[in-house]
């Protein structure tokens, strides 16, 4: 049997602790290491950091100086009315005085109103219609009640709905709004005199009906409430 010298046994513990300290530190994890290669995702960046901006290659541009931002005062307007007409001119009027004006919101409220007048009349309503009329219309409403409850006739009515409402006209007459609608609306009536017998329309048949009507509102009131000022049967 040969036995290894002093010198060789010396040189392989020399090994085996540099073997063992190397693997202490070649094995030790630092929170620095570099993800491992993935050849799916190589090259291929998350919309993530992209929109952050952590990729070296994203480039913020600085906004351009000067450039006008959009007046969207009269948006609305522009799309109900033709930029430039009269109509659109009166409208700019309206909400150059009462900023709360917009044309849909409008025309929606006059959806309502129009259906509980034309409801109250046939019905007569007095109390309805004194909140929604101006005092001159009230008066020759009521005066048309009157002559009918004389005559001990009564309206059937039935609101069937409204086809179209369309702003016509708009201006202000000193610091009071009007608004002109064109009304096409559909309802069942007929009149009916004492006995009962139909003297008037057809409590059956669907009538189409054509109004041209102005609401006002005067700009400087706290009461955000249209009134109606005029009425038009449209032939």
């Amino acid at each position: 049997m040969e036995f290894f010298d002093f010198g060789t046994i010396f040189f392989l513990i020399a090994a085996v602790v540099i073997f063992f300290q190397l693997r202490n530190v070649l094995g030790r994890r630092t929170g620095n290491e570099r993800p491992p290669f993935d050849p799916y995702t190589a090259g291929r960046r998350s919309s993530s950091e992209e929109k952050s901006g952590d990729g070296e290659n994203v480039v913020s541009l600085p906004r351009r100086k000067g450039a006008p931002e959009p007046d969207l005062t009269y948006a609305d307007i522009d799309k109900a009315a033709k930029p430039g007409s009269e109509l659109n001119k009166g409208m700019r009027a309206i909400r150059d005085a009462d900023a709360s004006f917009a044309p849909k919101s409008f025309v929606e409220g006059a959806k309502m109103a129009y259906e509980m007048i034309v409801m109250a009349y046939a019905d007569g309503d007095r109390r309805t219609l004194k909140n929604l009329l101006s005092r001159e219309v009230y008066e020759g409403f009521v005066a048309a009640i009157d002559e009918r409850e004389k005559r001990n006739e009564k309206i059937e009515s039935s609101f069937v709905g409204i086809d179209s409402m369309d702003i016509v006209a708009a201006e202000m007459k000193g610091t009071e709004a009007h608004v002109t609608l064109r009304i096409v609306s559909e309802l069942i009536s007929a009149t009916r005199d004492g006995s009962g017998e139909v003297i008037d329309g057809d409590p059956e048949t669907v009538a189409e009906v054509k109004d041209v009507w102005t609401f006002a509102r005067d700009s400087r009131s706290r009461d955000p409430n249209w009134k109606l000022v005029a009425t038009e049967a449209e032939d």
